[in-house]
């Protein structure tokens, strides 16, 4: 019954917690797709930010008020709230994924233009409509045409294989808390944008990433590339068997740290040891 995955608010509720849970109704969802560069998902209307969602990200309405509405995402079934403004009818299947850590929608498919710049992050899904241009994709948006560049997008069927090289393209990146995009992360964002462009299921929040990914390895197992470790709170991709790749409050960015250092770091900050040490199974 954890509240960010029980879909349902007190007034309306998904059809599969009919019996489960009490509501004033139980609805089937309506799914939609996000519109805006970025899209926070609140805990409540306007209320505390908990995760973002990437354009072309669906969202499943149960509930629409004046300016919010009330569902789930699509790709890990995080429940909460958006703004209604940042949801659009489907555009169309999506056939691509931004693969550069962020990118550029243009009014006219050329460098040089004054036109609206809409910027998009690393995995944001887009659904291009012609790629006769040796160089642009024409994509669709909601407000109308935009090309992107064709060396910053993987086909959707193409998905990467190693998270950890999805993950270093965000080095420097702010650290900003329950963000998922290029322009601020945190440390599960950071994760979960790796994994989902590798194609593997990932949820959202730290805790639940501990709970969900890979096989626990025994203490001393040595550690190396494409593992996670684990603390209460944090989580960090290891680069090497010496280092660590996270966004980090120490930092305020996504920075390399030495394993070790790290380790000691946030033991003597008051966080604890290391909770869980896991290697990834691959998706495919």
């Amino acid at each position: 019954m954890d509240r960010r995955l029980l879909r349902d608010n007190g007034r309306v509720a998904h059809v599969s917690l009919k019996g489960q849970v009490e509501a004033q109704s139980f609805v089937e969802s309506t799914p939609q797709s996000v519109g805006w560069s970025e899209l926070p998902i609140w805990n409540a209307p306007g209320g505390a930010i908990d995760r973002t969602l990437l354009f072309g990200d669906i969202f499943h309405v149960l509930e629409a008020g004046p300016g919010f509405a009330f569902g789930y995402a699509g790709h890990d079934g995080y429940v909460g709230y958006v703004d209604a403004n940042g949801l659009f009818d489907l555009p169309g299947e999506i056939t691509h994924r931004v693969k550069a850590r962020l990118t550029q929608a243009l009014d006219k498919p050329t460098l040089k233009t004054s036109g609206e710049h809409i910027p998009l992050s690393l995995n944001s899904g887009l659904h291009v409509t012609d790629d006769s241009d040796p160089k642009w994709a024409e994509i669709a948006m909601p407000t109308g045409r935009r090309f992107v560049p064709k060396v910053h997008l993987r086909p959707e069927a193409a998905p990467e294989t190693d998270p950890v090289a999805v993950a270093e393209r965000f080095l420097g990146t702010p650290y900003v808390w329950a963000g998922n995009h290029a322009r601020g992360i945190d440390c599960s964002g950071l994760v979960q944008i790796s994994c989902r462009a590798c194609d593997i299921p990932c949820p959202g929040d730290s805790d639940q990433q501990e709970a969900a990914l890979g096989e626990t390895l025994t203490s001393g197992t040595p550690p190396k590339r494409g593992d996670l470790m684990f603390w209460k709170g944090h989580v960090a991709w290891v680069s090497d068997s010496e280092t660590l790749l996270h966004a980090n409050a120490f930092h305020m960015a996504v920075a390399y740290e030495p394993l070790n250092a790290a380790i000691a770091r946030i033991k003597a900050q008051g966080d604890g040891p290391v909770t869980r040490h896991a290697r990834l199974i691959a998706a495919r």
